[in-house]
Protein backbone atom coordinates (compact mmCIF):
# COMPACT_ATOMS: atom_id res chain seq x y z
CA UNK A 1 0.00 0.00 0.00
CA UNK A 2 1.44 3.49 -1.05
CA UNK A 3 1.46 6.25 1.18
CA UNK A 4 -0.26 9.52 -0.51
CA UNK A 5 1.96 12.74 -0.70
CA UNK A 6 0.38 15.65 1.04
CA UNK A 7 -0.60 18.18 -1.63
CA UNK A 8 1.65 21.65 -0.77
CA UNK A 9 -0.74 24.70 0.79
CA UNK A 10 -1.19 27.48 -2.77
CA UNK A 11 0.96 30.16 -1.88
CA UNK A 12 -2.17 32.69 -1.74
CA UNK A 13 -3.27 31.07 0.90
CA UNK A 14 -0.30 30.46 3.44
CA UNK A 15 0.41 32.61 6.43
CA UNK A 16 2.64 36.09 5.48
CA UNK A 17 5.14 36.22 7.98
CA UNK A 18 7.05 39.47 8.72
CA UNK A 19 10.19 39.84 10.48
CA UNK A 20 10.42 42.68 13.36
CA UNK A 21 13.49 43.61 14.71
CA UNK A 22 13.68 45.46 18.12
CA UNK A 23 16.47 46.64 20.44
CA UNK A 24 16.94 46.58 23.72
CA UNK A 25 17.87 50.25 25.79
CA UNK A 26 19.57 49.25 29.22
CA UNK A 27 22.34 49.55 31.34
CA UNK A 28 22.59 45.89 31.38
CA UNK A 29 24.73 44.10 28.61
CA UNK A 30 22.44 40.89 27.33
CA UNK A 31 24.83 38.52 25.75
CA UNK A 32 22.25 36.50 24.14
CA UNK A 33 18.75 36.68 22.78
CA UNK A 34 16.84 34.70 24.79
CA UNK A 35 16.75 36.66 27.89
CA UNK A 36 15.08 39.32 25.58
CA UNK A 37 12.77 37.15 23.83
CA UNK A 38 11.21 35.77 26.93
CA UNK A 39 10.42 39.13 27.82
CA UNK A 40 9.00 40.12 24.58
CA UNK A 41 7.08 37.28 24.42
CA UNK A 42 5.63 37.10 27.70
CA UNK A 43 4.50 40.89 27.17
CA UNK A 44 2.97 39.90 24.04
CA UNK A 45 1.42 37.45 26.11
CA UNK A 46 0.31 39.43 28.63
CA UNK A 47 -1.33 42.09 26.01
CA UNK A 48 -2.52 39.61 23.20
CA UNK A 49 -3.89 36.78 25.49
CA UNK A 50 -3.11 33.40 24.58
CA UNK A 51 -5.71 33.40 21.62
CA UNK A 52 -3.84 36.43 20.07
CA UNK A 53 -0.61 34.73 20.72
CA UNK A 54 -1.75 32.07 18.45
CA UNK A 55 -3.34 34.12 15.65
CA UNK A 56 -0.55 36.23 15.55
CA UNK A 57 2.06 33.31 15.34
CA UNK A 58 4.75 34.78 16.83
CA UNK A 59 7.88 33.36 16.91
CA UNK A 60 10.90 34.14 18.85
CA UNK A 61 14.15 33.69 16.70
CA UNK A 62 17.06 33.14 19.27
CA UNK A 63 19.42 32.69 17.49
CA UNK A 64 19.35 36.17 15.59
CA UNK A 65 21.04 38.32 18.31
CA UNK A 66 23.28 41.43 17.91
CA UNK A 67 25.60 41.47 21.46
CA UNK A 68 26.97 44.53 20.36
CA UNK A 69 23.62 46.67 18.51
CA UNK A 70 21.52 44.67 21.52
CA UNK A 71 19.16 43.99 18.56
CA UNK A 72 17.35 40.95 17.63
CA UNK A 73 14.78 39.29 15.32
CA UNK A 74 10.77 38.02 16.57
CA UNK A 75 8.51 36.53 13.54
CA UNK A 76 5.20 37.67 13.38
CA UNK A 77 1.98 37.09 11.19
CA UNK A 78 1.83 40.18 8.45
CA UNK A 79 -1.86 41.09 10.28
CA UNK A 80 -0.01 41.80 14.06
CA UNK A 81 2.81 43.56 13.61
CA UNK A 82 1.47 46.66 15.12
CA UNK A 83 0.19 44.65 17.58
CA UNK A 84 3.67 42.95 18.67
CA UNK A 85 4.99 46.50 18.34
CA UNK A 86 2.52 48.03 20.62
CA UNK A 87 3.23 44.98 23.05
CA UNK A 88 6.46 46.09 23.41
CA UNK A 89 6.01 48.71 26.11
CA UNK A 90 4.99 46.30 28.26
CA UNK A 91 8.54 44.30 28.60
CA UNK A 92 9.57 46.81 30.98
CA UNK A 93 12.00 44.61 32.58
CA UNK A 94 14.18 41.69 31.21
CA UNK A 95 15.74 39.33 33.75
CA UNK A 96 14.65 41.36 36.80
CA UNK A 97 17.17 44.21 35.14
CA UNK A 98 15.11 47.60 34.22
CA UNK A 99 15.51 48.04 30.37
CA UNK A 100 13.38 49.44 27.64
CA UNK A 101 12.69 47.60 24.17
CA UNK A 102 11.89 49.24 20.95
CA UNK A 103 10.64 48.64 17.48
CA UNK A 104 13.07 49.22 14.66
CA UNK A 105 11.36 48.01 11.72
CA UNK A 106 9.92 44.84 9.85
CA UNK A 107 10.23 43.33 6.78
CA UNK A 108 9.08 40.26 5.44
CA UNK A 109 12.69 38.98 4.14
CA UNK A 110 14.59 37.64 6.30
CA UNK A 111 18.02 38.66 4.79
CA UNK A 112 16.65 42.09 4.31
CA UNK A 113 15.47 42.44 8.20
CA UNK A 114 19.34 41.51 8.83
CA UNK A 115 20.88 43.71 6.48
CA UNK A 116 18.93 46.43 7.12
CA UNK A 117 17.82 46.84 10.95
CA UNK A 118 20.04 44.30 12.79
CA UNK A 119 23.41 44.91 11.84
CA UNK A 120 23.34 48.75 11.12
CA UNK A 121 22.62 52.08 12.89
CA UNK A 122 19.97 53.87 11.98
Amino acid sequence: MAIAKIKPLLPSLREKKRYLVYEVISKNRFNDAFQANKAVVEAAKEFLGNLGMARAGIIAMNDQWNADMQRGIIRVNNRHVDSLKASLVFAGSIDGKDAIVRSVGASGILKKAKQKYLYTAK
